[in-house]
């Protein structure tokens, strides 16, 4: 059965064909059928209660250009849509908290969110991670310089430090006690104690690879290893990490399983783990990205595992 799918995205125009995970679930409802709609997070309003989407039907291909509307801007009551895919990049400003109010008004029981907005309010993708101690490694939140310097010394001297808004590798920094510039670094990510900043333990085996891995429903889909070059610590591919091929693992398998009670309750349908050695260091929720990427180093899709279970949750609702 043919559904209505809008994706709340970044301006596609810009998008990446060979890399987005958005564009190949896109890609992938179309080829089923499946009527899509775009539209952007300001394109959302409310007229009492109501919700509604300025949008546009949309058809998408690996071509030049890579996408073409089939007609013109429409204002959709939001259950209008089947399903609705949040999948708006970071950051998560106020812009993209009102949008999640916004989209909590939808009927659940005629529309699938995905991610749910309340969870995506919930989890900050550093915080949330705090929720399962038994996975993470050893971290701080803190606003306070001296604060963060003792912990530096309790870790041996080397931690990363990170700001809780930040993406894509944004304003990480390896901090070290050796270092002269220790002071400029701390007063920088934590614009001199007014930004509240999260300080994990220096994992060594981040040379290696900083493994994102793609969850649904609590369950692991396939991985990634992002390895830094050499003159970098982070191996976001947003700075130039080469993703390798990477098998799930007994404690890969342990961190979800941890994890998936609090997925479900708080709708966190679709998520990316970032894990560096045993130690779970984000949960990212707004629009985790990498499904290209593993599905090319694996000969996989994952991304039609993912409509699988859009199409399912949808035909629920409609019983």
């Amino acid at each position: 059965m043919a559904y209505r799918f809008a994706f709340i995205m970044d301006p596609i125009e810009k998008v990446l064909i060979d890399k987005d995970t958005t564009f190949a679930f896109m890609l992938e409802s179309l080829a089923r059928g499946h009527e899509l709609y775009y539209l952007a997070q300001r394109d959302l309003y409310a007229r009492g209660s109501q919700v509604f989407a300025h949008a546009r039907r949309i058809e998408v291909a690996r071509a030049i250009p890579h996408y073409r509307f089939v007609d013109e801007e429409v204002d959709y009551a939001i259950e209008h849509f089947h399903a609705v895919f949040m999948r708006k990049d970071p950051p998560a400003d106020a812009p993209y908290l009102y949008a999640t109010m916004l989209l909590s008004l939808a009927d659940p029981r005629r529309t699938f969110v995905i991610n749910s907005p309340a969870g995506l309010r919930e989890a900050n993708e550093k915080l949330y991670s705090l929720n399962f101690p038994d996975a993470i490694p050893p971290t701080l939140v803190t606003y306070e310089i001296p604060r963060l310097k003792a912990f530096l010394d309790e870790q041996g001297g080397e931690m990363i430090v990170k700001p809780l808004d930040g993406h894509g590798g944004e304003g990480v920094f390896l901090a070290t006690s050796k270092d002269r510039n220790l002071g400029a670094i701390l007063e920088t990510v934590t614009q001199f104690e007014t930004r509240l900043i999260m300080a994990q333990r220096y994992l060594p085996e981040a040379r290696q690879g900083d493994k994102r891995l793609i969850v649904l429903n609590g369950e692991p889909l396939g991985c990634t290893l992002r390895v830094p070059r050499d003159d970098e610590h982070r191996g976001n591919i947003h700075v130039g990490g080469n993703c390798v091929k990477a098998p799930i693992t007994p404690r890969d398998r342990e961190i979800c399983a941890m994890l998936k009670p609090r997925l479900e309750r708080d709708g966190l349908y679709f998520v990316g783990l970032d894990i560096i050695g045993n130690y779970l260091t984000e949960v990212n929720v707004t629009s985790p990205t990498g499904v290209q990427e593993i599905d090319r180093l694996d000969s996989a899709n994952l991304e039609g595992k993912v409509i699988d279970f859009v199409e399912s949750r949808v035909a629920e609702l409609k019983r």
